[in-house]
Order: structure tokens, then sequence, then C-alpha cells
């Protein structure tokens, strides 16, 4: 089985649910993340059971978001997802007596080595 993740920001943006032919339903939403001078927009999804948690947050809330990476192919080109499946926080029912908020995200979770070799520019260019 795939590597579960953990990451806290704050909601962004919160899509409407979407229902596909086939019967498979699934909402999309975006958390910002704090990491230095240009901060991280990362887009989760909820699917099937667990879209009813989004039901408790609002934009602006911040978010502890435990997922899965997916991956797959379709004719030639290759998608990834990151499977959102446990969401604390929000504004619904309370703060899951967990002792508060994590400000810090847990060790590893942003792991991209490529970051460290050089010390980000003045340019306005986040990327």
């Amino acid at each position: 089985m795939a590597n579960s993740f953990e990451l806290t920001g704050t909601l962004k943006v919160l899509e409407d649910l979407q229902t596909f032919a086939s019967g498979f339903t699934k909402r999309e939403f975006v958390i910002e993340i704090p990491d230095g001078k240009y901060p991280q927009m990362v887009k989760f999804e909820v699917v099937r059971d667990k879209i009813n948690q989004l039901d408790q947050v609002s934009i602006g809330d911040e978010l502890k978001v435990t997922f899965d990476v997916r991956g797959n192919e379709y004719k030639g080109r290759y998608y990834v997802n990151l499977n959102a499946w446990k969401i604390e926080g929000g504004s619904g029912a309370g703060g899951g007596g967990n002792g508060g908020s994590q400000e810090d995200p847990p060790p590893g979770a942003f792991d991209n080595s490529f970051d460290n070799e050089a010390e980000p520019t003045d340019d306005d260019i986040p990327f």
C-alpha cells in the first residue's frame, strides 16, 4: 500500500462536488502551505465516502490533511493525485482534541531535495 503523508495549511479553495456518469464522486480543495517567500498552493481531492469531511470546513480554516499519492497512466499521459482521506481542523466539530494546532509540517513533508541546491534570488518569479 502507498505511504501516507501529512501537510498543514490554510484552506484557500473549496470546489463543488463533481459526480461522473459512472457514479464516481469527488471534491477538490486547495490549501496554502507556508514555504519561505513563496507559499505553496497544494490541490487535494477527496472521493466517495470521505467527501463529507469537507462539510465541516470553511475558507480560511487551518487544516491538517493526511493523504496518499496516487498516479496513473491514460493514453500515454501520466497523472498524479493527492488523495486526502483524513482532514482535521475546520470550524465544525472543534479541534478534535489533539492538543491544539500544529503549526510546523511533519518531518519530510517538504522533502524537495532540489530546493536545497541554490538559495532563492530576489526576483519576482516563484519557480
